[in-house]
């Protein structure tokens, strides 16, 4: 597996009390454990090399110190919206890599659509350029679900998904 690869993997982030609180890239968890911020509880086989040291990747972390974590909402991102639509296209379902993906306004924005969460949906763009700047009705398509913000019950509902491919993760989050 390419290095880069090993260094995208989505790693569980723990709180010091063991509450899953969020996913974090592979590098972002290998910095915070290098700078003594948290520790890994669970390592993949993946390994990364330096000229002196190799270290096995992370697959969940724990923070050592606990964190607050205030009601948080996620900023309005492309990252976040295909997330939270788990990198499917909404219109024909085909899940693919966030680069064979876009984002469709469902009200085009040449209809006075907002960029708003509850207006944009991940889409392939064979179904973007069919759909054009044409409602989903219009353009005879039908959404898989409704639009709606990133919340709290999305995020965990994300990591139990990412759960059912990492074994690791699945006694740290509650079905």
């Amino acid at each position: 597996m390419p290095s880069l690869d090993r260094l995208h993997r989505p790693v569980l982030v723990l709180n010091a009390s063991y509450e899953p609180i969020n996913i974090c890239a592979a590098r972002r968890a290998l910095v915070l454990v290098l700078k003594g911020v948290a520790s890994a509880e669970e390592e993949s086989q993946a390994h990364v090399h330096s000229p002196r040291h190799t270290i096995r990747v992370p697959s969940v972390i724990r923070l050592l110190e606990y964190r607050r974590i205030p009601h948080q909402t996620r900023a309005l991102s492309r990252k976040n919206i295909l997330m939270r639509d788990r990198y499917t296209c909404q219109y024909c379902h085909r899940t693919m890599p966030s680069g064979e993906l876009t984002l469709d306004h469902v009200v085009p924005r040449s209809r006075a659509g907002e960029t708003t969460w509850e207006n944009l949906v991940a889409c392939c763009h064979p179904c973007n350029n069919r759909k054009g700047s044409r409602t989903p009705e219009e353009a005879g398509m039908r959404l898989a679900r409704a639009p709606r913000p990133f919340s709290l019950h999305t995020s965990r509902h994300l990591m139990r998904l990412l759960a059912k491919s990492d074994d690791q993760w699945r006694k740290y989050l509650f079905y």
